[in-house]
C-alpha cells in the first residue's frame, strides 16, 4: 500500500453471516461480483421478478456515484466520507477522486464483514493521499465521526457520500436525524451526496420489495422525490437538483446502457452546505 492506509479492525477476525442476505452482497451480485452467497442470489433473483432491470439500476447508480465525484473533485473537494461503501468494485470512490486530486484524502465506512475482509482494495491510495475504512453502522454517526477525524480535517469542506444507503434505514431509526448530525459537523463548503431508490414510478413494487426485505429482517424504504428532497433541506442543492440518476451530469461519464425506454427508478441529489 501507498499514502497513509489503514483499517479499524482485522479481517483475521472477521465473521460473515451467511444464514441472511445482506444488501451489500446483493448489490455485488447485481454488479456481476463474486463477493456474494446462495442466500444473496437467491433475494436478488426475487428482486428481479418485481423490477426484472435490477442489475440495470445497480449500475446506474454506481456511474453517477463515479460522475458526482468526479464533479466534486473537479470544484476542488479534497476530502470524502463514504459511508455504506459496499464490497469493492474498481473503480472505487478514492481512485476517481485521486485520479483527478492525487492529494484527496478518503475514509469509507460500512457495516458488513465481508467489505471488511475485502477493505485492501480500497485501501490503495497514491503517495500524496490517504485511504482509512471504519467497520460501523450507519446509525451511529458520533462513532463514525470520532474514528473518521483521524483521517479527516473537519475544520475544512468534504463530501458526505451516501451511496444506496438511506433507503436501508427506516423514518422511524431515524434516517434524517442521521445525515443531519453527520452534516452538522462538517465544515462550511461541505457536500452531501445520497442516492436513493424511488417510490415515486411503482408503489405497489416498492412495498412488495420492502415486504421482501421486513421477512428477512431487513430494512428496505423507497421514498419519493420530495421525501428524498427533505434530505437535503438547508443546503444549497447543485444543478440539476434531486433528479433521476441517470439524468444528473451525464457528461461527466460514460452512458449506461439500460433495458427498455422507462426510467431507472432511482433518485440522486449533490448539495452544498453554506
Amino acid at each position: 500500500m501507498t499514502g497513509q492506509d489503514r483499517t479499524t479492525g482485522s479481517s483475521a477476525s472477521v465473521v460473515i453471516d451467511t444464514s441472511k442476505p445482506h444488501p451489500a452482497r446483493m448489490y455485488d451480485w447485481f454488479l456481476g461480483g463474486k463477493d456474494n452467497y446462495p442466500v444473496d442470489e437467491e433475494m436478488a433473483k426475487q428482486l428481479l421478478q418485481l423490477d426484472p432491470r435490477g442489475r440495470d439500476m445497480a449500475r446506474v447508480n454506481r456511474a453517477v456515484m463515479h460522475r458526482a465525484t468526479r464533479w466534486l473533485a473537479e470544484n476542488g473537494v479534497r476530502q470524502f466520507l463514504d459511508i455504506g461503501t459496499g464490497i469493492p468494485t474498481e473503480p472505487n470512490l478514492h481512485q476517481v477522486a485521486q485520479g483527478i486530486a492525487p492529494d484527496a484524502r478518503i475514509v469509507y465506512c460500512d457495516n458488513d464483514p465481508i467489505v471488511l475482509a475485502h477493505a485492501e482494495a480500497l485501501l490503495r491510495s497514491t503517495p500524496q493521499g490517504a485511504t482509512e475504512y471504519i467497520q460501523a453502522d450507519a446509525r451511529e454517526p458520533a462513532a463514525i465521526l470520532e474514528h473518521a477525524g483521524k483521517t479527516l480535517d473537519f475544520e475544512r469542506p468534504l463530501a458526505l457520500s451516501l451511496v444506496a444507503l438511506l433507503h436501508f434505514i427506516g423514518d422511524e431509526e431515524g434516517a434524517y436525524d442521521i445525515v443531519r448530525s453527520l452534516m452538522d459537523r462538517l465544515a462550511s463548503g461541505s457536500y452531501l451526496v445520497l442516492t436513493h431508490v424511488a417510490r415515486d414510478f411503482d408503489p405497489e413494487g416498492a412495498d412488495k420489495a420492502a415486504a421482501m426485505y421486513k421477512a428477512r429482517g431487513l430494512t428496505l424504504q423507497p421514498r419519493t422525490r420530495e421525501q428524498v428532497a427533505r434530505f437535503f433541506e438547508g443546503y444549497e442543492l447543485v444543478e440539476p437538483g434531486v433528479s433521476l440518476s441517470a439524468e444528473w451530469r451525464p457528461e461527466l461519464g460514460e452512458p449506461v446502457p439500460v433495458a427498455g425506454d422507462d426510467p431507472i427508478p432511482g433518485w440522486v441529489g449533490v448539495a452544498r452546505k453554506v
